[in-house]
C-alpha cells in the first residue's frame, strides 16, 4: 500500500487545512493512487482538482455527486493506492430516504482514525470505563451500527444489539400502514426491553422516535434511570423541546448526548459539551477529515451565523472522497472552534421534503 506523510500522520496529529487538501487531491486523482470512480470521474469536471482544488472552500467546485453513488460498483471507490489487497471492514448503504440506497466502502485505516477521535470525545463526556453497551440502532447495511460495537469494544464493553429495518417502517409509513409501522416500533421496544432486564447495560445508544417510545413505559425509565450511565442518540433528529423534557424530567439521572453524521461521510461526531443551562445541541467538524457549511437553498451562498440554512457535508480522506454533498437536514449556522475547517452546525432538523421526495424518518 502506498503511503503519505500528511495522509497517513499519527492518530493524533491534526494536518494543517490547505496542506491536507492538496494533498488529498494529488492522491485521489493521481493515476497510481486514485480510484477508478474519482479518475473516471475527472474528466467530466472542467477542473484539475491537483491544480484548482487548494483550500476549503474550493471544494465547493465539485458536484455533488452523492446520488451517482447508488450504482457504482464498490471496487470502483477504492483508491487504487491501497493495492489489491485494500483492509475493507464492510460496504454501507444511506437509509434510502429518498430512493435506492447510496453506498461507500468503509476501510480500516479511516475507521482507526475516526474511533481514536471518536475515544477522545467518550473519554471527556465520563462514559464508563467498562459495562456494556445496547445498540438500539439500524444494523447491516447501515454503518450506525458498526461505529457503536467499535466504540463499545474500546471501552471495553460488550454491545447488545436488536435488529433494526428502518426501510421496512419508512415504507409502511409511506405506503398508508401506520399500524404496521407502530407495531413493528414496539416489537423494537420489547426486545430492548428484555435485554434491559437481564444484562449489565450502561450505555444506551438509539434514535430520537425510539427514545421516546422508551420513555412511553413507566417501568422502563425507572430501569433506564437505575441502570444507564449515558443515552446517546442519534439517526434522526430531536427537537429542542423533546430533547429539555427527556434531559431534565424523564432520565434527570442519565447524560444524553447526541451524535450527528451520515453514511456518506462516513462517521459520526459528538455534540458539543456546553453548560447546562444553555440547552442547546451543537456539532462541530472533525477538521480536516469531515466539514460542514451551511448555506441558503436558494442562493447557494453562506447563510450569517444564527441564521438556518441547508447542511453541506464534506468527506476527505485517504480512503474516500465525496465533497459537497448537500443533506436533506438544515440547521443553525454557528461559529467553529479556533482551527476547524467550515461551520459547527445547531438545532440540525429535517426537510420537509428532498429531491423531490417526502422526507419520512420513522424509527431511523
Amino acid at each position: 500500500m502506498s503511503t503519505n506523510p500528511i495522509l497517513d500522520c499519527p492518530l493524533d496529529q491534526v494536518p494543517e487545512g490547505p496542506e491536507f487538501i492538496e494533498a488529498a487531491m494529488r492522491w485521489h486523482f493521481s493515476p497510481e493512487t486514485g480510484s477508478p470512480y474519482w479518475l473516471e470521474r475527472a474528466k467530466t469536471l472542467g477542473f484539475d482538482p491537483r491544480e484548482d482544488v487548494r483550500t476549503f472552500e474550493d471544494l465547493r467546485r465539485f458536484p455533488n455527486v452523492a446520488n451517482e453513488l447508488r450504482g457504482v460498483r464498490v471496487e470502483d471507490l477504492i483508491p487504487r493506492g491501497y493495492g489489491p489487497d485494500a483492509d475493507v471492514i464492510g460496504v454501507y448503504e444511506s437509509g434510502g430516504t429518498t430512493g435506492p440506497p447510496k453506498r461507500v466502502v468503509l476501510l480500516r485505516d479511516w475507521m482507526e482514525r475516526l474511533m481514536h477521535h471518536t475515544e477522545k470525545d467518550l473519554q471527556v463526556k465520563g462514559y464508563p470505563e467498562s459495562g456494556h453497551w445496547l445498540a438500539l440502532v439500524p444494523t447491516g447495511p447501515h454503518i450506525f451500527g458498526e461505529l457503536v460495537r467499535w466504540q463499545a469494544a474500546r471501552r471495553g464493553g460488550v454491545p447488545f444489539t436488536v435488529d433494526m429495518d428502518p426501510r421496512w417502517v419508512k415504507r409502511c409509513i409511506a405506503e398508508g400502514r401506520a399500524d404496521e409501522a407502530e407495531r413493528y416500533a414496539e416489537h423494537l421496544v420489547d426486545q430492548c426491553a428484555h435485554i434491559l432486564e437481564t444484562q449489565d447495560v450502561r450505555v444506551l445508544v438509539t434514535t430520537p422516535p425510539l427514545l421516546t417510545r422508551l420513555a412511553r413505559r413507566n417501568a422502563l425509565i425507572d430501569l433506564i434511570n437505575a441502570k444507564i450511565d449515558v443515552i446517546g442518540w442519534g439517526g434522526a433528529h430531536m427537537d429542542p423541546d423533546t430533547h429539555y423534557l427527556l434531559r431534565t424530567e424523564v432520565f434527570p439521572d442519565v447524560k444524553l448526548y447526541g451524535t450527528y453524521g451520515s453514511t456518506m461521510i462516513l462517521g459520526g461526531l459528538g455534540e458539543r459539551i456546553v453548560p447546562p443551562e444553555q440547552d442547546i445541541v451543537i456539532f462541530d467538524a472533525f477538521s480536516p477529515y469531515i466539514t460542514f457549511s451551511v448555506i441558503d437553498q436558494e442562493s447557494g451562498a453562506p447563510v450569517r451565523y444564527g441564521d438556518r440554512g441547508q447542511v453541506v457535508m464534506h468527506h476527505v480522506s485517504k480512503s474516500f472522497l465525496l465533497p459537497n454533498n448537500l443533506e436533506r437536514d438544515l440547521a443553525t449556522r454557528v461559529a467553529a472552534p479556533p482551527g476547524q475547517l467550515g461551520d459547527s452546525v445547531a438545532d440540525v432538523g429535517p426537510l420537509p421534503t428532498f429531491e423531490n421526495e417526502q422526507v419520512i424518518e420513522g424509527v431511523y
